[in-house]
C-alpha cells in the first residue's frame, strides 16, 4: 500500500500548469509552479516544515513549546500543521489588513490569533513585527521564528522547489518569476537555478509601498517608498535577511488594482482559484514580456489558494469600495 505517514509527507512535488488565455500575447511558455497543492494550500508549508525541523535539531525548539510568529497568515498555516503532528501550541501575530478567512483559518488549526495595526512603523510596539518578538521573549519554553531573518526559510526552497522546478522543465527554464516578500522563496529558488545555469534570470515581483525595487536598482532604502498598500504576501517596508538581492536581476512593480483584477482573471479565464500574490505575479509576467522570446520558458510561482480570500479579491462588493470595480 502507498500512503503518507503524516499530513507533513504530502508536502512538494507540486505540479507545474501551463497557462493558456491570459498569456496568449507572449511569444514564450509560461508554466505556473502551482503551490496551492500543499496540504495548507501554500508554498509556505514547505519553508514551515524546514524551520520547525531546524529548531528542534538544535535545540531551539523543545518538547511542548509553543512556537510564535508573525505572519501574514501561509506561514502560521504551516507552522500550525506541523505542530499538530509534533505536539506544539502556537500563538500567530497578524495584521489587519489581512482576510478576515486567515484569520479564521489559523484558529481553527487551535491556534492563538493576535491582531495588529497594519499603519504604524516596524518599530513600533503595535507592529505585528514588535509584538511577535517581544512574545517570544516573554512566553516560557517559546521560540520566535522569525521567519524574515531565517535561514531555514531560503534554504527549504533551495532544497526542494528550485530542484523541482529544474526536473519539471527538463533544465530548460529561462527565466524564474515571483513576488517577494520574506525572500526566502526568490532567494532559495534563485540561487538553486542560477547554480545549474548561470544565464536563468530571476525577475522578483514588487508592490508600490514597498521597498524592494528602489533598494535593488539605487542601493537606498528609501522611506518615502513606504505606504499602505492592499496586496498581500509580497512587498517590505524592512529588508529581510532571506532577501538576496544579487541573486535577483530585477523587479517590476504592480499596482495593488491589477493584482486584484488579474487574481479575478486567472479564476475566471485559467480556472485558476488563487491568493492575491498570484494575481500580482501574473501581472508582473506581462509587464516583463519585452525580455522574452519565443524559445523561452518562463516558470512563474503562484504562492496560495483562493479561499483565502473569498471576502476581498472574489466579493464584487469590496472591490467596488476598493475602487477595482466600477
Amino acid at each position: 500500500m502507498k500512503y503518507a505517514k503524516n499530513i507533513l509527507e504530502t508536502i512538494g512535488n507540486t505540479p507545474l500548469v501551463k497557462l493558456n488565455k491570459l498569456t496568449e500575447k507572449l511569444p514564450c511558455l509560461v508554466l505556473a509552479k502551482y503551490e496551492p497543492f500543499n496540504p495548507g494550500n501554500s508554498t509556505k508549508d514547505r519553508m514551515a516544515l524546514k524551520m520547525i525541523e531546524d529548531a528542534e535539531a538544535d535545540g531551539r525548539l523543545k518538547p511542548g513549546g509553543t512556537i510564535i510568529e508573525g505572519t501574514s497568515g501561509n506561514t502560521g498555516m504551516g507552522l500550525a500543521l506541523a505542530a499538530i503532528v509534533k505536539g506544539y501550541k502556537c500563538i500567530f501575530v497578524i495584521n489587519d489588513k489581512q482576510s478576515k478567512e486567515k484569520v479564521d483559518v489559523l484558529k481553527a488549526f487551535g491556534a492563538q490569533v493576535i491582531v495588529c495595526p497594519t499603519d504604524v512603523a516596524p518599530e513600533d510596539p503595535r507592529s505585528y513585527y514588535s509584538v511577535s518578538k517581544r512574545l517570544g521573549e516573554e512566553t516560557p519554553n517559546s521560540w520566535y521564528v522569525n521567519q524574515y531573518d531565517n535561514p531555514s526559510n531560503t534554504q527549504a526552497h533551495y532544497e526542494s522547489t528550485g530542484p523541482e522546478i529544474w526536473k519539471q522543465t527538463d533544465g530548460k527554464i529561462t527565466h524564474f518569476v515571483v513576488g517577494v516578500g520574506t525572500g526566502g522563496t526568490v532567494t532559495g529558488i534563485g540561487k538553486y537555478l542560477k547554480e545549474q545555469n548561470p544565464n536563468i534570470k530571476v525577475w522578483g515581483v514588487d508592490t508600490y509601498g514597498s521597498v524592494f525595487k528602489k533598494y535593488h536598482e539605487t542601493g537606498i532604502f528609501d522611506e518615502n517608498e513606504i505606504y499602505p498598500y492592499v496586496t498581500e504576501g509580497i512587498g517590505e517596508d524592512i529588508l529581510p535577511k532571506n532577501v538576496d538581492f544579487s541573486v535577483i536581476d530585477g523587479f517590476t512593480k504592480v499596482t495593488d488594482k491589477d493584482a486584484a483584477i488579474y487574481t479575478q482573471r486567472l479564476a475566471k479565464e485559467e480556472a485558476m482559484f488563487l491568493g492575491n500574490s498570484a494575481g500580482a505575479a501574473i501581472k508582473g509576467v506581462l509587464q516583463l514580456e519585452e525580455h522574452f522570446t519565443k524559445e523561452d520558458v518562463v516558470v512563474v510561482l503562484f504562492h496560495d489558494h483562493g479561499s483565502r480570500y473569498v471576502g476581498k479579491m472574489f466579493n464584487d462588493d469590496w472591490m467596488k469600495k476598493q475602487g477595482f470595480l466600477d
